[in-house]
């Protein structure tokens, strides 16, 4: 096995164990809030809402899987449908008051997590990793094994 091939399998494993604790502390932090909930509230706040059908599209997800999300963040009232001020045919998914509250909790506390991981990381490490995993995820999204 070369040094890349073992670098490689080092970051598989890694990846892998990087998702495994990020789905875990995403049931600490809120146990309503999937790892995938959160991330679907966040995609619908940064672009100040959006259709189901952008959101299965964007993370590559089944429109089955989205729908039953979704469903169930309404459900909670996290998130509500608006008719598009554009095309009244389209409804528009719109984060509610309460689901910017979640929202907000849900990302201090993983900051707050992050900051502590990382507190003893040079700056130059932090901005170096930083640039790693925009550029792994730049040039990986949408395949298979993400």
């Amino acid at each position: 096995m070369t040094a890349a091939d073992a670098a490689v399998e080092t970051i598989q494993r890694e990846m892998t164990s990087f998702a495994r604790r990020a789905r875990a502390s995403a049931g600490r932090m809120h146990p309503e809030l999937s790892l995938v909930s959160y991330t679907l509230l966040g995609h619908l706040e940064e672009r100040g809402g959006c259709r189901a059908t952008d959101l299965a599209s964007h993370y590559a997800l089944d429109k089955s899987t989205v729908s039953r999300q979704v469903g169930a963040l309404e459900r909670a009232g996290l998130i509500e449908r608006r008719l598009s001020p554009e095309d009244a045919r389209v409804q528009v998914l719109h984060l509610t008051e309460a689901g910017e509250e979640i929202l907000a909790q849900v990302t201090r506390s993983r900051r707050a997590a992050f900051r502590e991981r990382l507190a003893d990381w040079p700056e130059d490490d932090l901005v170096r990793f930083a640039a790693y995993l925009e550029r792994y995820n730049a040039g990986s999204a949408g395949q298979a094994g993400d």
